[in-house]
């Protein structure tokens, strides 16, 4: 049996009902990882409350955590690591499960499971940036139209692909309502610094952004960075129906090239029931909410050539 290349404690975590359940599934799969990772594989988790425990005791008791499942998943242990306030002592590393990898294609982490556990084995410790949220961490957050999609997908019994579908129907009902938003310690679209700026925008949704990808390979912030410590925030101050006929644009990053754009520090939205959702989880409708950075908050394992996400527009 194989053994790990690195010194350090190391466990790996696996969410078994990831892509409807491929690890139950799958001897094979099952069979290569434990050889791979031989008496450090966790599967016993069966629900969010559990995987934010078992990451939680985890990271008191290892140096690298290693995650197997999907954006949710890493979501769940990111999370656990935070409540053991072992941020910034923990390694994250990927091995893509689940129907979404975001911020797998953001670092640059092959898709193909063996290829993703040689980064785990060969990679270089890659401090990126986190968002904070009502007290939550996340790499991705967003309030208007695809926030009310997540709440509805929570509430769907119809799993992966097919469940984002058909909740993201509620996309095209969203009631666009004039927001107030600050934002502090910037940077607008020609790179101009500033300290403290006002908006209010008619919003059909607002992307808070770390890595550039969302879900199943949706380019949607194509200008963030994950470690240039702030909040890559972009603005769609356009109609449902704007949306509709130029989502395969949105989808590939080209019609954000018109919309606005800011970076910042800090922001605060305030407006009348706003949806909001973080890491594809909703949080309860409000009136405000405040968003920060936390630069380079936690260390993932990444190709030793890659840097930053890459440029795309």
């Amino acid at each position: 049996m194989a053994s790990t290349d690195r010194d350090e404690r190391t466990a790996l975590i696996v969410n078994p009902l990831s892509a409807r359940g491929r690890w139950i599934r799958t001897p094979g799969l099952r069979d290569y990882i434990r050889g791979e990772f031989p008496g450090r594989v966790h599967d016993e988790a069966r629900d969010k409350a559990e995987m934010i425990d078992l990451a939680r005791r985890l990271s008191l008791e290892n140096d690298v955590l290693v995650v197997m499942g999907g954006d949710g998943t890493l979501a769940d242990v990111q999370k656990g690591i935070a409540e053991a306030g072992r941020l910034g002592d923990v390694v994250l590393g990927i091995i893509p499960l689940g129907s979404g990898n975001g911020l797998r294609s953001s670092l640059a982490i092959p898709k193909q499971i063996r290829k993703a556990v040689r980064i785990v084995r060969t990679g270089v410790a890659k401090p990126i940036d986190l968002i904070s949220i009502d007290g939550h961490i996340a790499n991705f957050v967003s309030i208007g139209a695809t926030a009310k999609a997540t709440f509805w997908k929570s509430r769907s019994t119809i799993p992966g692909l097919l469940g984002h579908a058909l909740a993201s129907r509620t996309m095209f009902t969203y009631y666009r309502r004039y927001q107030d938003i600050e934002l502090f310690d910037g940077l607008d679209d020609k790179g101009r610094a500033f300290d403290h700026k006002s908006l209010r925008l008619k919003l059909y949704d607002c992307i808070i952004n770390k890595a550039n990808y969302f879900g199943y390979n949706w380019l949607i912030s194509p200008k963030a960075r994950l470690d240039d410590g702030f909040l890559d925030v972009t603005f769609f101050d356009i109609r449902a129906y704007s949306y509709l006929v130029y989502y395969p644009l949105i989808y590939l990053g080209q019609y954000q090239r018109i919309l606005k754009h800011y970076k910042a520090k800090r922001m605060i939205v305030r407006g009348r029931e706003l949806h909001i959702q973080y890491n594809g989880e909703a949080l309860p409708v409000r009136d405000e909410v405040e968003i920060k950075v936390l630069p380079k908050a936690l260390r993932f394992l990444a190709p030793a050539k890659a840097g930053p996400a890459k440029q795309q527009i």
